[in-house]
């Protein structure tokens, strides 16, 4: 049975952290590989793009052949396209950027999971069963690879170079300057899809002065009009609103529903749209998860290990408990609370504890 984690714990208690971990922290450019499918020219562009926009070595770049618009692929086709990617990965890459739009998944998982943890087929025999605890769980892990024998990897989305290159550029921008922003965190009357998470939302105006940061958890369907977001946390088959909205350098937004993951031609709101609305990452769900808080990505673990100086894809790998049915979208180097490592922050935010079965 899962145990809740208390809100003091999730959040604000100013402990150190376990292990005396530095606060703060990055990955570094040749930690990276880029994945482009020769038979997209966009696919080609973004990751010619994003090796140059985050001075990723050249050679971090691998060239696979997946047939074009090829959404889901069948565990035979993943099979030697995983291989591939593994076989060209050196013991210092921690993280796999697929820079395409489709596929985004691997029959009913997602293909960031079935990259990182390897395709779990007993998902598909009952896909709203529990999944496979991912290892890195709000980890205090700074290595994947070298402690869970993982590479996170996460899609950087091309069908639209502007967006792309939009997105690129949120994630380099986002490491410049740490601007006053706001997190939002709605309770919606959706109870299905908005209660899963509701235990996981911060006290309403907590105020994280040394992150420059304002949260509310607000009981609403939606927001308008807000010119400072960095978080936007709901439960919603469809986000309204979104094009009144602006969104911070390094922002991350998702809505907990069973189909936000489908990138295209699914019947729900795609996490594209959030990623057009100026989201710098998001995560949804590629096959009918049922709503598991686990099957999500947790608030709380996502801030604290974000709020703290770790990358987008780092903190957002983290919050995921069962991730083998969402996928990550985005540019995962965005570290807009990275901090130089001679800093000191008087007022740190502690990780989160353990959420234990």
């Amino acid at each position: 049975m899962v145990k809740l984690i208390s809100v003091c714990l999730l959040f604000f208690c100013n402990s150190a952290w376990a292990g005396g971990l530095p606060k703060s922290g990055t990955l570094l450019p040749e930690q990276v590989v880029v994945v482009v499918n020769k038979n997209d020219a966009n696919s080609v562009a973004v990751g010619d793009y994003y090796l140059s926009a985050r001075n990723i070595p050249k050679k971090n770049l691998i060239i696979v052949d997946i047939p074009l618009n090829t959404a889901t692929l069948s565990e035979e086709q993943f099979k030697p396209l995983r291989e591939q990617i593994y076989t060209n990965l050196g013991d210092e890459i921690q993280v796999i950027v697929m820079a395409w739009t489709k596929p985004f998944a691997v029959r009913c998982n997602s293909i960031t999971s079935a990259i990182t943890l390897g395709y779990e087929s007993k998902l598909c025999e009952n896909h709203c069963g529990a999944g496979v605890k991912n290892p890195y769980f709000n980890s205090i892990s700074r290595n994947p690879h070298k402690d869970f024998n993982i590479r996170l990897s996460i899609l950087l989305p091309s069908d639209s170079l502007e967006l792309a290159k939009s997105v690129i550029d949120r994630g380099v921008i986002s490491g410049f300057k740490l601007n006053q922003a706001t997190g939002y965190f709605l309770k919606t009357s959706d109870d299905l899809r908005s209660k899963p998470r509701e235990v996981f939302f911060p006290k309403d105006l907590t105020r994280i002065d040394s992150k420059k940061l304002f949260l509310r958890t607000i009981k609403t369907d939606s927001i308008k009009n807000k010119k400072d977001i960095m978080f936007y946390f709901t439960g919603m088959v469809s986000v309204p609103h979104l094009d009144t909205l602006n969104f911070m350098p390094g922002a991350v937004a998702d809505h907990l529903t069973s189909g936000g993951g489908v990138l295209q031609e699914g019947g729900q709101m795609s996490i594209l749209k959030w990623l057009e609305a100026g989201a710098t990452g998001s995560y949804g769900a590629v096959y009918e998860p049922c709503n598991y808080w686990q099957k999500f990505p947790n608030p709380a673990v996502m801030l604290s290990h974000y709020l703290v100086g770790e990358t987008l894809i780092e903190s957002y790998w983290k919050s995921v408990f069962w991730p083998a049915q969402g996928v990550f979208v985005g540019e995962p180097l965005a570290a807009p609370y990275y901090v130089e490592p001679n800093f000191v922050d008087l007022n740190p935010v502690s990780p989160a504890e353990h959420v234990n079965e």
